[in-house]
């Protein structure tokens, strides 16, 4: 039963309200003056206060700092004669729940109990019924699926759940959906993958087998920057490493303080969803393979110990360069929040029309994830997960890069190069000593994997990869499987699952958000 303490020096006046929201069921103490109303929190901490501002005695104002001082929590809804502007706003300066002017009527005394108390279980319960009334559509969409902008549907859907549903009772039959979703998709890109590439090497599609509307990664600068320099606008490409949908839907209404959505766009990683070949690609504006016979000392192997996307800024030259934009522009790199300043001040004084940032700290997050307990813990569900990149995007001189650079009249397009998914079942796979060490994704020679969910290219520059050796092949994890070898197998099936983990087929992996915002004036 929810607890009521109202708050009257007129009590008495106020007993056909008591005798009603005690019919409604709710319990209600009543007290005459603020030094009666502090004391009643010594026998019940209540749920909400009723708080009249027109007390002789200890005023209303008054009587709300005491209260909050020692029940910060406890909503106070302040009822009064008085429509003071000044009154209000110091009202609400004490952080005050709500704020009634009399004569109130019991419509409005149940509407701000229901709001208040009731609001977070009437909220959730309309939640769950709206899921439950949807999830048949979802079904069939996933059960019908034979386009990318149906699947990029679906991967919205499920997101827009995964955020409304996040401690909600129908959390788990989410979750089967979503790993329905993947199983059906991972088919489905099993089955079209390849015949987006019909002449990799040349980097040309035919008309008939790349779909018009399929935005991959060596797509991205032609499709979003390009033609934003050629209508002269001063462009911030920002990439997120391991940024997924739901993270953009986390820290939309963040940046929406200064920035309008112009465009709301998804597009599909290349394969692997890896570091390595994405986001080469999308700088590039090639296939892997393409960078390497076109450009190999950009091109770093699998088995080279040197970092794998070292020549970013190299590449995105050439990629100028053939399409014949003279622009300049400047390149950063993020790894640490000290580094955000530098490049603010180069921004302020910068006249330069494409600038790049790549912010490396949602991919340190996933790997902090799986190497460090105390992360694992703080992060241990995707609901955690999301409030993390949320805590680090409200906190970190990112958001300030950001906000600045909507002041400073810049375009932002933000993207990432892969999104990433919570691995749960590991898989076994054989491989010679040569294999990389990524759990989603396997390249090498002689492969061999206990699973039937895994999805083989043995022919790999069909779809524009690199081979090491001339019988390379590679595999890809599906759904939340990860490989694990033969060789402490329990160890390492415990040690990655849950964990967070890129460069398989997963739509969290593959369908992953292309934004450009505008800055508001």
């Amino acid at each position: 039963m929810s607890q009521i303490l109202w708050v009257d020096d007129e009590i008495d006046l106020l007993q056909p309200y008591i005798i009603y929201l005690k019919g409604k069921g709710y319990e209600v103490t009543t007290a005459s003056n603020g030094e009666d109303a502090l004391d009643a929190f010594d026998e019940t901490v209540p749920d909400i206060v009723f708080l009249d501002e027109n007390m002789p005695g200890m005023s209303g104002l008054e009587t709300l700092q005491e209260i909050k001082r020692i029940h910060p929590e406890v909503p106070v809804v302040m009822i009064t004669k008085s429509e003071e502007e000044h009154i209000m706003e110091q009202a609400i300066g004490e952080k005050i729940a709500d704020y009634l002017i009399k004569p109130v009527n019991p419509s409005q005394i149940l509407l701000c109990l229901k709001k208040h108390i009731h609001q977070q279980a009437i909220v959730t319960e309309q939640v769950q019924q709206n899921y439950r009334q949807e999830w048949s559509d979802i079904a069939y969409l996933i059960d019908t699926a034979s386009t990318i902008e149906e699947w990029q549907a679906i991967e919205r859907t499920l997101s827009k759940w995964d955020l409304e549903l996040e401690n909600s009772a129908m959390r788990s039959l989410l979750d089967d959906q979503r790993t329905q979703a993947n199983t059906a998709f991972a088919k489905w890109i099993a089955k079209n993958y390849e015949s987006w590439f019909a002449n990799p090497q040349t980097g040309t599609q035919s008309q008939t087998s790349k779909p018009s509307n399929l935005i991959m990664s060596h797509d991205v600068m032609k499709h979003s920057v390009f033609p934003l320099l050629d209508k002269d606008q001063k462009v911030l490409l920002c990439v997120i490493d391991n940024f997924r949908y739901d993270q953009w839907k986390t820290i939309q209404p963040l940046l929406s303080e200064f920035y309008s959505v112009q465009s709301e766009q998804q597009y599909t990683s290349i394969l692997p969803t890896a570091t390595q070949y994405a986001r080469n690609a999308i700088f590039s504006g090639l296939l892997p393979l393409q960078i390497q016979e076109m450009y190999p000392q950009y091109w770093v192997e699998e088995g080279d110990e040197e970092s794998k996307n070292q020549y970013e800024r190299e590449l995105v030259q050439t990629l100028l360069d053939r399409y014949r934009h003279r622009e300049s522009f400047n390149y950063w790199k993020v790894n640490e929040s000290s580094f955000c300043e530098r490049v603010i001040a180069q921004l302020k004084g910068s006249k330069t029309p494409l600038n790049i940032v790549v912010f490396n700290f949602i991919d340190m997050l996933s790997h902090s994830r799986t190497e460090s307990k105390m992360i694992r813990e703080l992060a241990n569900d995707e609901a955690a997960y999301r409030s993390l990149t949320l805590s680090w995007f409200r906190h970190s001189p990112t958001y300030e890069l950001l906000r600045r650079a909507a002041e400073l009249g810049y375009t932002l397009v933000l993207t990432t190069d892969h999104g990433t998914t919570r691995v749960k079942n590991a898989v076994q796979i054989i491989a010679d000593k040569n294999t990389n060490t990524n759990i989603r994704y396997k390249v090498g020679k002689a492969l061999n994997c206990s699973s039937k969910n895994v999805f083989t290219i043995e022919q790999p520059k069909r779809v524009g990869l690199p081979c090491p050796n001339v019988s390379s092949s590679y595999a890809f994890c599906t759904g939340s499987d990860f490989f694990a070898y033969p060789n402490q197998f329990n160890y390492y099936a415990q040690y990655y699952r849950n964990t967070f983990q890129h460069g398989g087929i997963s739509l969290e992996e593959m369908i992953i958000p292309l934004v450009t915002l505008v800055p508001k004036k």
